[in-house]
């Protein structure tokens, strides 16, 4: 298993614990340069009301904490589905170097699938790499039984 396959595995553990409370299990983990895991998070916007907590925005908060800082510049996003608009906000906001994900969106996502915010070169910042589908199968089947039951 690769280094990317393996952080994705710990990110799709996360988006496991979303289920827990009704959120679309969407995880995420922010990789330090050194290859550590220094953020977690997973999706809580069910859980606390809150429009802002996609998995992504919790596990820069995560990071920022663990590391002391905002500014994430050599560290690596890893999430199971490309990040929405508000997501690439925060994400260049951070100042994160690359960003990795599983499963596209082609309904919202910000990564190349609608928009591709992340490396807009009218933008003053921009994602050094963006790599997409990383375990796209599991991150997919994840959303695409989350979304069935739903239906049912």
């Amino acid at each position: 298993m690769s280094a990317l396959d393996s952080a994705m595995a710990i990110a799709l553990t996360e988006a496991m614990q979303a289920l827990a409370t009704g959120d679309v299990p969407v995880g995420a983990i922010v990789v330090g340069p050194d290859g550590d895991v220094v953020g977690a998070g997973h999706n809580e916007r069910e859980a606390t009301g809150d429009p802002t907590a996609h998995a992504e925005v919790m596990a820069l908060r995560a990071a920022a904490t663990a590391t002391g800082s905002w500014n994430l510049s050599g560290h690596t996003l890893v999430v199971t589905l490309e990040p929405c608009v508000m997501c690439a906000g925060a994400i260049l906001n951070a100042r994160i170097g690359r960003v990795v994900f599983g499963a596209w969106d082609p309904k919202a996502g910000a990564a190349g699938s609608v928009v591709d915010l992340l490396r807009d070169r009218t933008l003053p910042i921009r994602v050094d790499e963006v790599i997409g589908g990383v375990l796209e199968t599991e991150c997919s089947d994840l959303l695409t039984e989350f979304f069935g039951n739903l239906r049912d």
